[in-house]
């Protein structure tokens, strides 16, 4: 732990860190996730400024919370991943981006997805529709049953979310 961590985190840490990786082995099925998952938790607590009462009072109540949070992350990232790998797999090996373009390619697009998933369920579907099945604006009012100012507006919505995403 951090020389410099609080008292009680350090405290926190010393009894906890083992059965939280625990857990999430159990949760993840991998010992080496687990451990980047629990070095995560403990990272999460060490960034607050100071110890949460909720963490000293239940501890493994707060750390559980924390870290389903980072374990729906890690599948979401592995998903990303995965996804983008095997529509790189369509082109041709010459043509494929070095590690470090991959990294930030996948960088991108866990934030874009994490934006995206952030909308209003109609106005993702209606981004989808028009990035993914090249629909129009009125296509896609047809489709959702609704006006075409209303896609306008969402698709709009849609935009400038992805848009913050390069231009926080």
């Amino acid at each position: 732990m951090n020389p410099a961590a609080p008292p009680d985190l350090s405290a926190l840490y010393s009894a906890h860190h083992g059965w939280l990786q625990g857990w999430l082995r159990h949760k993840l099925g991998s010992g080496n996730d687990a451990a980047d998952v629990a070095q995560d938790t403990f990272l999460r607590l060490l960034q607050r400024r100071d110890c949460p009462q909720a963490a000293l009072r239940t501890p493994r109540a707060y750390l559980t919370r924390i870290a389903q949070g980072l374990v729906i992350d890690h599948y979401r990232r592995r998903d990303v991943e995965q996804a983008y790998l095997q529509a790189l797999a369509f082109h041709p090996e010459h043509t494929a981006p070095s590690p470090e373009q991959r990294l930030l390619i996948i960088e991108t697009l866990l934030r874009l997805d994490t934006a995206l998933d952030a909308l209003k369920p109609r106005a993702r579907q209606a981004f989808l529709l028009a990035q993914l099945e090249g629909l129009t604006g009125p296509a896609i009012a047809a489709r959702l049953d609704v006006s075409l100012a209303t896609v306008e507006r969402d698709l709009a919505s849609a935009w400038r979310a992805c848009y913050r995403v390069y231009f926080p």
